[in-house]
C-alpha cells in the first residue's frame, strides 16, 4: 500500500519554511489551511456538558445528530427530503474521502474521477483502494463510456480547494444526469459551502449537490460530504459526516462498524449545538473576509494574478512562473504558501495561499508583499 502513495506533500515545504522563518518579522505561514480563531463557546459548552461519556458512542451518529444534519440541510442548503437514515458522522472530512473508495467496494480495474485541480486526498484514496484515480476535466473528456471504462465513483470538490470555484445548479444538475446514465456514484465534497465572499452566489451557502433544483429531491447515487472544521473553528474536533443516498450510507456504517471507525460522543453533542448556530458561522465568514480583502490587493500589487472565484479559504495565484520558483520568492519575504503542483499538474505554475492566519499575521503579510 505505501509503495502506491506519493511522498507527503507539505512534508517537502521544510527547507523553504526554514527559510521563512528566518525573517525578521518571523514567519506568516499560509501553507496549511488551519484555523487559528476560536472554538465558538456555545460547541465548547456542549462538548463540556457531554464529558462524561462512558460507554460506546454510536458509529450511525445519534438520532439528535442526524436530525440536526436534516435541519441544517433544509435551513441553510434548501435540501428537502433528506432521510436521517442517510446521516452519518465520520472522524473528520479527510478520512472519509481517503477511505471512500475502500468503503464502497472499489478495487483493482475501477476507476475513480477527480478534478484537474484537486485536493490531494481524492488522489490518494483512489491509490488505497487499489483503484486508478483519472482526471476528469469535463466530462467530455471520458469520451464514450462503457461499463468497465465508466469511473463507479466521481468526486465534486464545490466550492474548490484550492482554486475557490463554486459550482451552480445546472452545472451540478448536469453531472447528476450523466452519472445516473453511467451508473457512477457521485461524491460531492462541500465543506466550503458557508465561506463565499463574491459572485452570484455569495454570501452563501454554495448549492449542494441533494439540492432538489439539481437531483429532482431524488438522492440515488449521491453524497454530500461536509466539515465543521472550515466554518466553525472545530478542525481539533474532527466533527464532520456524509449525507445523501440512505442506500449507500448503510453500505459506509456496515463496514465502519466494523472497523471502529466512530466520533466520540462528545464531538456528536458539539456537532449539534454548532449545526443548530447560524451566528458563529456568519461571524466566522465575517472575519474571512476581512481577511481576504487585505490579502488578495497586497498580492496582486506584487504582481500575481488571484483566480476571482469568490468562495473557501485560499487566494489561488499565479505570477506565470513555476510554483516552487514563487514559493521561494515568498519564503525570502518570510511568508510560507503551498506549490499548486500538490494539486495536480494542472496547478504547476501557481501557488495556494491560505487566510488561515490572524488578522495581525495576514497583516503582516500583506506589508511585506
Amino acid at each position: 500500500m505505501t509503495r502506491s502513495l506519493p511522498d507527503f506533500p507539505w512534508d517537502s515545504l521544510a527547507p523553504y519554511k526554514r527559510t521563512a522563518q528566518q525573517h525578521e518579522g518571523g514567519i506568516v505561514d499560509l501553507s496549511v489551511g488551519t484555523p487559528v480563531d476560536p472554538t465558538p463557546v456555545v460547541v465548547q459548552a456542549a462538548l463540556a456538558a457531554a464529558a462524561d461519556s462512558p460507554g460506546y458512542p454510536l458509529t450511525a451518529g445519534t438520532p439528535a445528530l442526524r436530525e440536526a444534519v436534516v435541519r441544517w440541510f433544509a435551513r441553510r442548503r434548501g435540501v428537502t427530503g433528506l432521510d436521517p437514515a442517510g446521516v452519518l458522522p465520520t472522524v473528520g472530512s479527510k478520512e472519509l474521502v481517503a477511505w471512500l473508495p475502500t468503503l464502497l467496494g472499489l478495487g483493482p480495474g475501477d476507476r475513480v474521477g477527480i478534478p484537474a485541480v484537486a485536493y490531494p486526498t481524492y488522489d490518494v484514496g483512489a491509490r488505497l483502494a487499489g483503484a486508478d484515480p483519472v482526471v476528469v476535466d469535463g466530462l467530455t473528456a471520458l469520451g464514450p463510456l462503457t461499463t468497465a471504462t465508466a469511473p463507479k465513483l466521481l468526486w465534486l470538490n464545490s466550492p474548490g480547494n484550492p482554486t475557490g470555484a463554486v459550482l451552480g445548479v445546472e452545472h451540478l444538475a448536469k453531472v447528476v444526469a450523466w452519472a445516473r446514465r453511467h451508473d457512477v456514484v457521485v461524491a460531492s465534497d462541500e465543506c466550503y459551502a458557508e465561506l463565499v465572499f463574491d459572485g452570484p452566489h455569495a454570501p452563501g451557502p454554495a448549492p449542494s449537490i441533494l439540492d432538489p433544483r439539481v437531483c429532482g429531491g431524488d438522492h440515488r447515487g449521491l453524497l454530500a460530504v461536509y466539515s465543521l472544521s472550515k466554518q466553525s473553528n472545530l478542525a481539533g474536533y474532527r466533527a464532520s459526516f456524509v449525507a445523501g443516498d440512505p442506500a449507500l450510507v448503510a453500505r459506509l456504517l456496515e463496514v465502519r462498524k466494523h472497523a471502529g471507525m466512530i466520533v466520540p460522543g462528545p464531538v456528536q453533542a458539539a456537532t449539534v449545538a454548532a449545526l443548530d448556530d447560524d451566528a458563529h458561522v456568519v461571524a466566522q465568514r465575517e472575519r474571512y473576509a476581512a481577511r481576504r480583502a487585505v490579502l488578495r490587493p497586497a498580492l496582486e500589487r506584487a504582481g500575481f494574478e488571484v483566480a476571482a472565484t469568490g468562495a473557501g479559504l485560499y487566494l489561488w495565484s499565479t505570477r506565470d512562473e513555476p510554483a516552487l520558483d514563487s514559493v521561494a520568492r515568498l519564503a525570502d519575504r518570510g511568508i510560507l504558501v503551498a506549490p499548486g503542483s500538490f494539486y495536480g499538474a494542472a496547478g504547476e505554475r501557481h501557488v495556494r495561499v491560505a487566510l488561515t492566519a490572524t488578522d495581525e499575521r495576514i497583516a503582516a503579510a500583506a506589508d511585506r508583499l
